[in-house]
């Protein structure tokens, strides 16, 4: 199944040239079939490498495992504490790696508590069937079996009010035309600065040298 998405800046009506990283997927609704959400075999992975989480974003579904592990020469702090699912795996040196399940759906931002300037985040989704648009906003759905759908978007420079209204339902079958075009209001200033995990800002006395 495929769609097409645009971003647009405010009230502007002009489509941005860059629509990546918009995350489309479709919840089957009630009578319609969905395969097994986790695989037990699977594990995703977001790194730390370089002061960075490598990716910096991951589409996973709801029950999925990821694993974090530090792949620098120096100690990290990984916690997420604002939105979706919070957890706190503190201070773990080179070499170590630690999971989280995340069990809720939704977004989840996640923070190194040593180092402000590595952010990522964790989409989980409660179905198989989703896809990220590439630069041009196409997205592309694999095998999704016919029936009925409620459609889902995210997007991080979004307002959640306006990606809550964008929610519709949807049906697949034989005469299907495609995705309904998504439009989506961007919003640069959503992502506001982030405090460390015990809600203060971050100390550059103590970040430099040692980590």
């Amino acid at each position: 199944m495929t769609g097409r998405v645009s971003l647009h800046e405010g009230n502007s009506k002009a489509s941005l040239r860059d629509a990546s990283k918009v995350v489309v997927w479709l919840v089957p609704a009630e009578g319609t079939r969905n395969v097994a959400l986790v695989d037990s075999n699977v594990t995703y992975r977001m790194a730390q490498h370089n002061k960075k989480f490598v990716p910096d974003f991951l589409v996973v579904p709801v029950g999925a495992q990821v694993e974090f592990p530090n792949l620098d020469p120096w100690f990290h702090s990984v916690f997420s504490l604002y939105q979706g699912k919070r957890f706190d795996l503190g201070l773990y040196e080179a070499g170590s790696r630690k999971k989280v399940e995340f069990d809720r759906p939704g977004p989840s931002y996640i923070f190194c508590n040593i180092h402000p300037e590595m952010s990522a985040v964790v989409l989980a989704v409660e179905s198989d069937y989703w896809a990220i648009s590439g630069k041009d906003g196409r997205v592309a759905i694999p095998n999704v079996p016919d029936g009925k759908y409620v459609l889902h978007v995210w997007y991080a420079n979004a307002d959640e009010k306006e990606l809550n209204s964008l929610e519709r339902p949807v049906e697949i079958n034989s005469a299907s035309q495609g995705l309904p075009p998504i439009s989506i209001a961007a919003n640069p200033q959503h992502a506001a600065q982030h405090k460390n995990k015990y809600g203060h800002d971050y100390d550059p006395d103590v970040l430099e040298p040692v980590y």
